[in-house]
């Protein structure tokens, strides 16, 4: 009898297990389409935006925007971190930390070409705060509120600050690592170079197709000096989305998968219960047989 209990008692317990997985993947499910929707959107924003800006910068014009030129030389960077406040995501934050410390080396060890440089870590996310101080890598700025939908005018304010740095010349690069949202099958951890902002418009100018003639009213300096930073903003904003879509797709295929299992166990469960049971009333109906033929001599 022991046995079949401590087999009901366990299939209990897997089957509570497996209510909280349920419901984490159905919540998670919910906030993925959520996040999806804002997502696309600066997506489309973004893309376009950028593109107005490598179309400025190839013009020919002799205005040019601060963020968009390369520093002299590049002593200091600023590395951000985008991981998640929890965990219950499969592999999302593993992969967010080491993408990271492999920008981390490869910024601060330098090359023959280009030395180490004095890098400041920020990390949003309290998983990837805790793993990257684990590898003994100082951070040096937390954010903790960012989550399923990230607001913008928080991101904004960071990216203001980042601007501001770029341009006094306090950091001379700044790398992002987050996960890509590619498609519901397929996210990537990532460094892409955001400041200086040039590169990414030389990209977007490579893959453009054909050449757009542009009138600059009042002039092209209050052009690029509006347009710029708020592709900058709108950049690191997407940056963010990203990750919150990609944290939410990992989650919600990690819970499916431990609901299914627990599913599989459960249904192993109840059958060596079952057994365990037959097994159990038969054993007992022979005792009662027995002890009738010992009653009947």
């Amino acid at each position: 009898m022991a046995k079949a209990r401590a087999l009901d008692k366990r299939r209990k317990s897997i089957r509570n297990i497996r209510k909280i997985t349920r419901t984490m993947e159905l919540i998670a499910t919910a906030r993925y389409r959520k996040a999806m929707e804002r997502a696309t959107a600066v997506t489309d924003f973004t893309q376009r935006i950028t593109q107005v800006v490598a179309d400025l910068s190839s013009t020919g014009a002799e205005a040019r925007h601060p963020l968009l030129e390369t520093h002299p030389t590049t002593e200091r960077g600023l590395l951000l971190v985008l991981s998640a406040n929890r965990g219950l995501c499969g592999g999302y934050n593993a992969s967010i930390v080491r993408t990271a410390v492999a920008r981390y080396r490869e910024l601060t060890q330098g090359t023959a070409d280009q030395p180490g440089l004095e890098l400041t870590v920020e990390v949003s996310g309290t998983r990837g705060n805790s793993a990257l101080r684990y590898r003994d890598i100082t951070v040096d700025q937390l954010y903790r509120q960012f989550d399923d939908q990230p607001a913008y005018a928080e991101v904004e304010e960071i990216a203001n600050v980042y601007i501001d740095k770029y341009v006094k010349g306090q950091i001379d690069r700044l790398d992002v690592v987050y996960t890509r949202f590619v498609s519901m099958a397929k996210q990537e951890a990532v460094a892409e170079t955001l400041l200086p902002f040039g590169a990414l418009a030389e990209e977007s100018a490579s893959e453009a197709v054909g050449e757009v003639d542009y009138d600059f009213y009042p002039s092209a300096e209050g052009i690029l000096a509006e347009i710029v930073p708020m592709s900058f903003r709108a950049k690191l904003f997407k940056c963010f989305l990203d990750a919150a879509v990609s944290e939410q797709i990992a989650r919600m295929v990690a819970m499916k998968s431990a609901t299914e299992n627990a599913d599989d166990m459960i249904k192993r469960l109840s059958m060596t219960y079952n057994r365990a049971r037959q097994s159990q009333i038969t054993n007992e109906i022979m005792e009662i047989i027995a002890g009738a033929e010992a009653l009947a001599k």
